[in-house]
């Protein structure tokens, strides 16, 4: 069978690229190994609690708004089916997500083929996918949406003897009065960390780097605090202990396992420490193996991810995209990819493009009259509104090009995208994000304790900490002014006088040579 375009995986990131394909008639099909969509749900996370919020009460009865705060449900014109229709919790069992896919795909009548596990992928002129039953097929373009699907085994001597998060038991009794050694201060680490406190008589948490913490850093990948219990067991003297070092060996001695340490905090020290089990929780990645030799694609990230162009294309073959988690490649630990809340935009940023190579449509843009008020007025009713600039900050954004007579208004593209194309041979233009004050918070020793610039004071609105709207002027190329709309307790930037005369008057400044108007 040959078709235009073959997505591998009905995951979340692949339903939503279908969904936009089945929308605007494109010939596609979805391949799944399992015999339903979400499998991957159905075992992951092992202990089954969702951390990707589900908050259903918002005061907000705008669609776009409630998905700012709505990170498991899938973008559709339609706002259904929406996540928060299957349970109410904050942070919901991950059974609910499985049936929601379902009804997802079934409702938007998704085109899949189930039972179709993937044995090969080669490439001469056209992709050619086999399937374990003994089907072919062909495409022109080919989407892994597979996920990072199998675990990242360090290099440490004697890692292949312990177990890893994937196949170790989630049962608390199976470690009662155990020293359990844990490998990785990421979530899936210290959920199962979490799982065992009652029943361990002792867990150490181990890494060369120390932990960070999401409310910190804003990566929700980084730990979250509904995973975060062992933190008090430890400072709270519990018997449980958060290293930073280097694991340089693990022997397995009569049934116990002896792991050298190097400490990072102590001066050097060496010690061997004994334990019952060792788990690893070091993170997942991109399983390769479906690709022949001549096919594979370039990995990156101590080898966890496809390298991929700003289109989410290999960078070394062409016509295979990458959807859904994998995308993360792009903005690694920095904004959203990782996640359903952030990779369900880059999968409709990945229809765009599919669909303007294909049959010619431009990304989605408004043509607006080339006046300072005109244009400041857009950004303002954009910036509170949007979602994609909301969730995929810094990396998704707004791209206004200005020509002598009109500019062009340019919705929800990736940031290193438009560049690439829609801005390469434009001589001005403006790109505008929503970002953090990163370098605020890093100067303060306490997230919780910093020092915020006055709401009024927009004369320092570059000091702005929380999540913000910068609007940056490119000549040629090159940054050459930056404007921030300060930051607001309650992210509404519609104040006449702090948020939107400033900017307009920022525009003006940038425009003046092409629009002799005062404000």
């Amino acid at each position: 069978m040959n078709k235009k375009i073959i997505i591998i995986g009905a995951g979340p990131g692949g339903l939503q690229l279908a969904y936009y394909l089945e929308k605007n008639n494109m010939d596609y099909l979805i391949l799944e190994r399992a015999n339903h969509v979400g499998h991957t749900f159905e075992y992951f996370p092992r202990h089954r609690q969702l951390i990707s919020i589900n908050k259903v009460y918002t005061g907000f009865d705008d669609n776009e708004i409630n998905l700012r705060y709505d990170w498991n449900s899938l973008l559709s014109d339609e706002h259904a089916p929406l996540f928060k229709d299957y349970t109410k919790d904050y942070f919901p069992n991950a059974d609910h997500i499985v049936n929601y896919f379902r009804d997802y795909a079934i409702s938007h009548n998704l085109k899949i083929v189930y039972d179709a596990k993937v044995s090969n992928i080669s490439k001469e002129d056209l992709f050619r996918i086999e399937t374990e039953n003994g089907y072919v097929y062909t495409c022109e373009k080919l989407v892994m949406a597979i996920g990072v699907n199998i675990p990242f085994i360090p290099k440490i001597k004697g890692i292949e003897n312990c177990k890893t998060y994937v196949d170790t038991s989630v049962d608390p009794e199976d470690f009662i009065n155990k020293r359990v050694l844990i490998i990785g201060k990421g979530n899936s680490g210290f959920e199962t960390a979490d799982n065992l406190v009652s029943t361990a008589s002792k867990i150490h948490v181990c890494s060369p780097t120390p932990i960070k913490l999401a409310w910190k850093t804003h990566f929700v990948g980084h730990l979250r605090a509904v995973n975060n219990n062992l933190l008090d067991t430890y400072q709270l003297k519990s018997q449980n202990a958060i290293i930073d070092g280097d694991i340089e060996e693990i022997k397995e001695i009569d049934g116990e396992y002896h792991v050298t340490v190097h400490y990072g905090h102590a001066n050097n020290e060496v010690e061997v420490l004994i334990y019952d089990d060792v788990i690893l929780c070091a993170g997942f990645r991109f399983d390769d193996s479906m690709f022949a030799d001549n096919t594979k694609p370039e990995m990156t990230i101590m080898n966890r991810f496809p390298n991929q162009k700003s289109n989410w294309e290999s960078t070394n073959i062409d016509g295979l995209y990458f959807a859904g988690a994998v995308t993360q490649m792009r903005d690694f630990k920095k904004s959203t990819s990782a996640f359903i809340h952030g990779f369900r935009y880059n999968s409709k940023c990945l229809f765009h493009i599919l669909n303007e190579d294909n049959n010619g449509v431009n990304w989605p843009s408004d043509s607006v009259s080339l006046n300072p008020e005109v244009i400041t007025r857009k950004i303002i009713e954009n910036v509170n509104r949007t979602s994609a600039l909301w969730q995929q900050f810094g990396f998704i954004g707004d791209v206004i090009v200005i020509d002598n007579k009109k500019a062009t208004y340019i919705h929800n593209i990736p940031v290193d995208y438009a560049i690439d194309t829609y801005c390469q041979d434009k001589e001005h233009y403006f790109i505008v994000t929503l970002e953090y004050g990163h370098e605020i918070f890093n100067k303060s020793p306490d997230i919780f304790n910093v020092t915020r610039v006055h709401r009024n004071d927009v004369e320092n609105a570059n000091q702005s900490a929380f999540l913000h709207p910068i609007v940056r002027e490119y000549i040629n190329g090159l940054v050459v002014n930056v404007h921030h709309i300060i930051e607001d307790f309650e992210n509404n930037w519609k104040e006449e006088d702090v948020h939107i005369r400033p900017l307009k008057k920022f525009i003006y400044m940038c425009l003046k040579e092409l629009v002799p108007l005062s404000l």
